[in-house]
């Protein structure tokens, strides 16, 4: 027989056939059993479980009945299965291994998973820990006061797992996934810092930055306004981290393919690696601009003089293929647009004369623009 308490309470044969156990306090009496996880229940303690302030007229009788329609039904399910059900002097215990209760299963892999050195194998444990959920731990005994420190417990164990799972696949490189998936967990559980993280990470390797910024600021103001506090230390830094577009923030580059490897039969080339580039989500020109050198050199020499440099014009003339998108790199850091075809530059903090990548340019008054003329914008 096998055990869920991942979900609502569930039993199964060895054979995958779900099997009905009727009776709420027969089932009540499972579950107890089950959260104890093996360890005897004494009898006063069961009494106390399953009828509360208003137990029946001969309480130990009444619990003798119960504890046989259970043995009765997995019996019924499958032939020796009653015994599971075992009577110790001190109480009652479902004597099920590990294996066939999905609760210490999942406890198992998340532990294996905790020891695995390759980050591969950790994922992979930690994917099937977490495909053991059918819902909330106990569903239907939640509330009930046995229950409670078990299925708390659990639910934090899950959340742990989830976080952990998130940062491995982080490692491997899965975070357009990720960006998707963390979402609804995030809304779910809005106070889970380590998880908020995982999701700010992912969006902003997924090309996403405002979002990675947007769930900050909607958890900062979030922890302001109903609690009075202020996000972790940690979080903060990862946030500043994405303002600066910190290269350490960068997915981790795939493993070298064999064909990259370096000949050992003949002379070795030392090919400098690539320079390092800051993420930008400025547009990539597939071909070199034609007929324009002039207006072109015009806008870099504004940008060298102005905070923002505007080029207006009817749509389609070619504002965007025009601009030149190597100097806005160089001096604005791959910044967006914000609002027609202007990229602000960051601005210097007061009395230390480096540029702060918390705001952008507070002044929007001293702007250059170039009308530029009508015509085909595609040269």
């Amino acid at each position: 027989m096998r055990f869920g308490v991942l979900g609502p309470l569930a039993v199964w044969t060895d054979g995958g056939v779900l099997v009905a156990v009727p009776g709420l306090k027969v089932r009540a009496l499972l579950a107890d059993l089950l959260v104890h996880e093996g360890r005897p229940v004494p009898a006063d303690r069961l009494i106390d479980d399953l009828w509360g302030e208003a137990p029946p007229g001969n309480p130990m009788g009444a619990l003798s009945a119960k504890v046989s329609q259970l043995r009765r039904v997995l019996e019924d399910a499958e032939p020796g299965a009653r015994a599971l059900v075992e009577s110790r002097p001190a109480g009652y215990l479902l004597g099920a291994g590990d294996e066939r209760v999905d609760g210490r299963r999942f406890q198992g892999l998340v532990q294996r998973a905790r020891r695995a050195g390759e980050p591969k194998e950790r994922a992979a444990l930690l994917a099937e820990a977490l495909g053991l959920w059918r819902g909330p731990a106990l569903a239907d005994f939640a509330d009930d006061p046995f229950a409670r420190a078990a299925v708390a417990r659990l639910a934090e164990l899950r959340l742990t797992a989830l976080e952990e799972h998130a940062e491995v696949r982080l490692a491997l490189g899965e975070h357009g996934v990720l960006a998707g998936e963390l979402g609804d967990a995030v809304e779910a559980h809005p106070l889970r810092e380590r998880l908020r993280a995982a999701h700010m990470r992912a969006l902003y390797r997924a090309g996403r930055q405002n979002e990675a910024l947007e769930t900050y600021e909607r958890y900062r103001t979030m922890l302001a306004d109903e609690l009075g506090l202020d996000p972790g230390s940690a979080l903060a830094e990862l946030q500043r981290a994405v303002l600066r577009q910190d290269p350490g923030l960068d997915a981790p580059q795939p493993d070298a393919s064999p064909l990259d490897a370096p000949r050992l039969d003949g002379p070795r080339l030392d090919v400098p690696p690539p320079p390092s580039r800051r993420r930008s989500n400025l547009p990539v020109p597939l071909t070199d601009l034609i007929g324009r050198d002039a207006a072109v050199r015009e806008v870099r020499a504004r940008i060298g003089t102005d905070r923002l440099v505007t080029l207006t014009g009817p749509g389609g003339v070619g504002k965007t293929r025009r601009s030149p998108p190597a100097e806005v790199r160089r001096r604005c850091g791959g910044g967006r647009s914000r609002g027609g075809r202007g990229w602000p530059c960051s601005r210097a903090s007061p009395g230390t004369g480096r540029p702060d990548a918390t705001r952008p340019c507070g002044s929007w008054t001293r702007r250059a623009t170039r009308a530029w003329p009508r015509g085909r914008g595609g040269s």
